[in-house]
């Protein structure tokens, strides 16, 4: 009974926050696309070097999406 209360505290307290959803969909979005840069490269790089070049990828874009909209709304900030 307490594990499932306990449980219930931390779904609703992820559904509320919104970082760790941000970092989630990135750490998912890197397991999809690691595969296909480790085919692209033909093998030449390993496989570290491949995730830690899909997170790079996946870091400029949200960072150039969070400038466009700073740059475009800053009232909002």
């Amino acid at each position: 009974m307490l594990k499932l209360e306990f449980l219930e505290t931390i779904l609703i307290r992820f559904r509320q926050q919104r970082w760790p959803k941000v970092f989630l969909f990135a750490l998912l979005g890197t397991l999809l696309l690691a595969p296909a840069v480790q085919a692209a490269t033909g093998g030449t790089l390993d496989r570290g070097q491949t995730f830690a070049l899909v997170l790079l990828g996946i870091t400029t874009v949200l960072l150039s999406i969070y400038l466009f909209v700073v740059i475009f709304q800053p009232e909002r900030f």
